[in-house]
């Protein structure tokens, strides 16, 4: 294990850094204080509307991205620091944060126009704080070198999350994508737009594995 996932650490890759989880943890905190407020008032409980916050996968993705950054600046012999410093830990949450952008640029976009501070948190958390995260992993974390069947360990998380929005969804009718609603696409639908963003995840996945295998022969 590497003691240290930062490569050439100085001044500009902290204040990058520091800037990086700044930005993501004021897009999250904005987003929190605009849903909250609007789900209660709309007559949701404190808990259900708390669950429904916390059900979207760019909010999850975005969590992810904001403690294995601040997990960079904590001691190596911390459990956040030796589980975030992980290759595969960390570049897994880039394949999921660009699949958020991805996925709300290419498919999700068109539908809303968000205007104000939602606007500004709406473009935090799908922009600007997924290029930030891709961007530091790039130039400042050390590569290290992954297996090919990391790409098919990866989707576990997305399909595991499928799962909770169907099974969640059938009970309450709720669904926080239109893509995977099976209330209005029906159940056929729903698994063929599934199995189209698992292949997508899985490309992305072997494009990830091929960069960490290049860029890590070359920092050895």
């Amino acid at each position: 294990m590497l003691k240290t996932p930062i490569q050439n650490p100085g001044r500009l890759s902290t204040t990058i850094l520091f800037f990086s989880i700044v930005t993501i943890w004021f897009g999250l905190i904005l987003q929190f204080c605009i849903s909250m407020p609007d789900l209660l008032h709309k007559g949701w409980s404190l808990p259900g509307a708390l669950v429904q916050f916390f059900s979207f996968f760019t909010i999850q993705c975005n969590i992810l991205a904001g403690l294995s950054l601040i997990a960079l600046l904590l001691k190596p012999q911390s459990w956040l620091h030796n589980f975030f410093s992980r290759g595969y830990v960390f570049t897994g949450i880039i394949l999921y944060i660009i699949i958020v952008g991805l996925v709300y640029n290419i498919i999700l976009r068109g539908i809303w126009q968000p205007t104000g501070l939602l606007k500004l948190a709406d473009e935090l958390l799908h922009v600007v704080n997924p290029l930030l995260f891709i961007v530091y992993w790039l130039i400042f974390v050390r590569k290290q070198k992954l297996k090919w069947s990391q790409a098919l360990n990866w989707l576990w998380y997305p399909f595991l999350y499928l799962l909770y929005v169907l099974i969640r969804g059938a009970l309450t009718n709720l669904y926080p994508y239109p893509f995977i609603d099976a209330g209005k696409l029906g159940y056929n639908v729903i698994i063929i737009n599934s199995l189209g963003l698992l292949a997508v995840f899985l490309l992305l996945g072997l494009l990830l594995v091929f960069i960490t295998r290049k860029l890590s022969s070359k920092t050895s």
